[in-house]
């Protein structure tokens, strides 16, 4: 079986992949993926697509391994990973506590890491992994410190890893979009105030993952929707 697996598939970026990769014709199911198991029932009621639902909390080893017993049972091909779980904590490291800095760590690298680990030998040729990184990621961000770091990482990573896997003809797309209308920035950009002139560069959800999708299709390593966040990427280059 053909299978997609999204991870923080309840609300966000996660769930409009859901919604762009339930019209692709050669995926069999979608394996949704957060802790939120009504909002994911919800999103499997609204699709025209077989959804599997695995309501897991990520950061727990224990449902790691949960998910790593579903997969050896099942033995799926897995076409498409996309790593969309994670959260960020605005205020300054010393302000945020003990749990909510290493639970950044936990979601965005860790479990990130683990997930991409246990699915890849279920990978085959022309298989595709996205990876949710930030445009955080290109430059350090005082009061965003731990989150900025751990997108840092996601980028490496996934670059990185697109180069080890092309022999096997895996392709690694990390996605480094601003800042997007969804819940993670109006709710949980995350125990502050977005900065104003976030707002001024606010992107539409739908339009992202339309882009990153595309990237993933052309076996690009890196997806970066808007000419603002292309020009700020060049920019911290040069900084």
């Amino acid at each position: 079986m053909r299978i997609a697996i999204v991870t923080g598939a309840s609300s966000g970026l996660g769930e409009e992949f859901v919604k762009q990769i339930s019209k692709y014709s050669k995926i069999d199911e979608i394996w949704v993926i957060a802790r939120r198991k009504e909002k994911l029932e919800n999103l499997k009621k609204i699709l025209n697509k077989r959804i599997k639902v695995v309501a897991l909390d990520l950061i727990l080893q224990d449902n790691i391994e949960k998910l790593k017993w579903l997969l050896s049972n099942d033995k799926p091909n897995i076409k498409l990973l996309v790593n969309c779980a994670g959260y960020g904590i605005r205020k300054s490291f010393i302000d945020g506590t003990y749990e909510e800095e290493l639970g950044m760590l936990d979601i965005n690298c860790k479990s990130l890491t683990a997930l991409t680990y246990i699915c890849i030998p279920y990978m085959h040729k022309n298989s595709r992994i996205i990876q949710i990184a930030s445009a955080a990621a290109f430059l350090p961000q005082p009061d965003f410190a731990i989150y900025s770091a751990s997108k840092a990482y996601v980028l490496s990573f996934s670059r990185a890893l697109n180069k080890e896997l092309r022999c096997r003809k895996i392709y690694v797309t990390a996605v480094c979009p601003g800042p997007v209308d969804t819940e993670f920035f109006r709710i949980s950009d995350a125990g502050g105030i977005m900065p104003y002139y976030k707002r001024l560069f606010l992107a539409k959800a739908d339009r992202v993952v339309q882009k990153a999708l595309r990237d993933s299709k052309r076996k690009k390593n890196i997806s970066i929707y808007g000419i603002s966040i292309q020009l700020l990427r060049l920019l911290t280059r040069f900084l």
